[in-house]
């Protein structure tokens, strides 16, 4: 899996921070996880995932629209 940079909100490089599966278009969002009992709210999280916070203003400053 190759990812490509789109942009970040934060400064000094910090999350979060936006990129593009290259092969596949899906996007990956890197930023803080949830807390442990934000995540019991979670509906189904399997063992290999995650939960991350994400800042509106960084999906409408980077993600197209269709």
């Amino acid at each position: 899996m190759t990812l490509r940079f789109i942009g970040t909100t934060s400064e000094h490089g910090n999350c979060p921070t936006l990129y593009e599966v290259v092969e596949t278009g899906n996007l990956v969002v890197q930023g803080d996880e949830i807390d442990t009992e934000q995540r019991t709210q979670l509906r189904d999280l399997g063992v290999a995932e995650t939960a991350v916070v994400i800042p509106r203003e960084l999906l409408a400053r980077f993600v197209p629209k269709e």
